[in-house]
């Protein structure tokens, strides 16, 4: 059966009731059986979900308690020194956004969650930008170049470092499950290794107040969307209940933080390129625990000047391309426009 086909026969299958939890530990397993088995994982709970935790992820909880911890003091801030770096201010969007400041869902009448946004850079900047052929890795940026914008060392001591060493660590997830879903797509295991030189990664650390009593359905911590760009690395807060997932039968399905594991989902980078054989998966999140919440989810997309066309494989006469092509770092900056434009 072709991928187009496979992607046919799902859209019509029962609707899923549950994420799946797939097992990271054999990875870097060499062995073609062991990779084929990983990767048939994958493009099941791709195919018909989009969402999977994993678990054997290789993040060490260390790595994780102190972004989590610098985030939290850095959220504690006074506003007016937050808003120093507003997300606005920047052309490429990095920097903090305040409560209700973004409006994921067309329909919502914002986000009920605060945060800051920042791309990649070395923990320890070389005396030099470092060439990616002839440009810096921000020049490659193209429409959504530029630096990020960290608040002051005396007002968050840490803050850069902290938040940068667990995203340096799920850039490296992402690089180990990039392989597995070329093979999900019966493509060479390097199909993505030129498409992903610069590390096109967003990180967002999230702030999620609670929200109690009666509550206007359109303010929610985040409103139902999907993601921008390949997939997200997301790390939840323990035993908080928020993320649900929309599945087809428009019933949503509670996606609750599992020790020790991460969850991934895609995003409408992949969907462009699978024309939607990849499903990026309509989420949002409900802070109504009565306490704060804090997440993190990394964005993990192609490098900004590649081109979103659909694979041949997954084009047919019955699945003809749903996409106009763009590039990904056009898309994305449009998305972030329509989202902080509000």
């Amino acid at each position: 059966m072709s991928l187009a086909q496979e992607a046919q026969r799902a859209d019509s299958d029962t609707a899923f009731s549950n994420i799946p939890i797939i097992d990271l530990k054999d990875a870097t397993d060499v062995s073609p059986a062991k990779q084929v088995a990983l990767a048939k994982e994958i493009r099941d709970a791709c195919v018909n979900v989009g969402f999977f935790y994993v678990k054997n992820h290789g993040i060490p909880e260390s790595t994780i308690d102190t972004a989590v911890e610098r985030m939290k003091q850095y959220f504690s801030l006074p506003q007016e020194v937050k808003m120093e770096h507003e997300i606005t201010k920047t052309p490429n969007f990095k920097g903090y956004s305040a409560v209700l400041s973004s409006n994921n869902d067309p329909n919502g009448a914002g986000d009920m969650h605060e945060g800051f946004e920042f791309g990649f850079e070395p923990i320890h900047p070389p005396a030099a930008p470092a060439l990616v052929d002839g440009a810096t890795t921000q020049e490659k940026g193209g429409v959504m170049a530029g630096a990020n914008a960290w608040p002051r060392e005396e007002h968050a001591p840490g803050f850069r470092e902290g938040v940068l060493g667990y995203y340096h660590a799920a850039v490296a997830l992402g690089r180990l499950l990039f392989p597995l879903f070329a093979l999900a797509l019966d493509l060479p295991a390097n199909f993505f290794d030129d498409m992903t030189k610069n590390s096109a990664a967003l990180m967002r650390v999230l702030h999620y107040p609670p929200q109690t009593g009666p509550v206007d359905d359109r303010v929610l911590g985040i409103g139902a969307h999907t993601d921008w760009e390949c997939f997200t690395i997301l790390w939840q807060e323990p035993k908080i209940q928020a993320l649900q997932v929309l599945n087809t039968d428009k019933q949503w399905i509670d996606a609750p933080p599992i020790e020790g594991t991460l969850v991934i989902n895609l995003g409408d980078q992949f969907a462009r390129w699978t024309n939607d054989v990849f499903k990026s998966t309509v989420h949002r999140a409900i802070n109504r625990s009565g306490v704060r919440r804090y997440s993190i989810p990394l964005f993990f997309g192609t490098d900004y000047d590649v081109r979103l066309e659909p694979i041949a494989s997954c084009v047919s006469e019955e699945r003809p391309p749903r996409y106009e092509v763009v590039t990904a770092g056009e898309y994305v900056k449009s998305r972030l426009k329509a989202t902080y434009g509000h």
